[in-house]
């Protein structure tokens, strides 16, 4: 597999809608083959902490819908996608998972109100290889105080400190509170691990 967009996606550059439009036609066999395990570590992380998994979720990033299969495992109800990718996006589709599923531009703001979902998730969207770290901050703002955010940032984003000080400055501020973090596996084929975390908006 040394032609795998696996191998492609960490040194791809700033064009992540042409990466993932790209991949769309493969993504989930060599995800699949690879063990790809952060959407169900996600989804079951989150699902601890919400009281009512019939709440609205956005799925922000969502890809060809495999977070939105490990929410429905999980027990969600009412699940939203957005994602850069047109490719993806009608992936996701063909999968019924999804109350709406609508594609948005890189950087734009997610078209919501805050409040309007219960929880956010950022399942293996934000860090190297995918959306800028600004990300973290549209998403915090699409969150009414209360709501949940669930995210992950795997070894390759980790190693930029860049990345956990972002969450660390919401922390010292007091704009959010940690409820769960946990390091484990990403990607089991490739021996790559990431750190699961989900936070409350405050």
């Amino acid at each position: 597999m040394t032609d795998s967009f696996l191998d492609k996606a960490y040194d791809y550059g700033s064009d992540t809608r042409r990466l993932y439009d790209d991949w769309a036609a493969s993504y989930d066999a060599e995800l699949s083959k690879n063990s790809y395990v952060t959407p169900e570590r996600c989804a079951k992380a989150l699902a601890a902490h919400m009281d009512d998994l019939a709440q609205p979720v956005l799925d922000f990033g969502c890809g060809t819908g495999l977070s939105g299969l490990a929410l429905r495992m999980q027990g969600f109800e009412v699940i939203d996608g957005i994602d850069v990718s047109g490719d993806m996006l009608r992936k996701a589709a063909e999968k019924r998972l999804y109350r709406q599923l609508h594609q948005i531009d890189p950087g734009a703001e997610l078209g919501s109100a805050p409040g309007d979902y219960a929880a956010i998730t950022c399942i293996g969207v934000i860090g190297a290889g995918a959306a800028p770290l600004e990300t973290f901050d549209i998403v915090m703002d699409g969150l009414a105080p209360g709501g949940l955010l669930v995210f992950s940032f795997n070894d390759h984003t980790l190693e930029d400190p860049a990345y956990e000080a972002r969450l660390d400055a919401y922390l010292k501020a007091g704009r959010a509170q940690l409820l769960f973090k946990e390091h484990g596996p990403h990607i089991r084929g490739r021996d790559l691990n990431a750190n699961v975390y989900v936070i409350e908006k405050l």
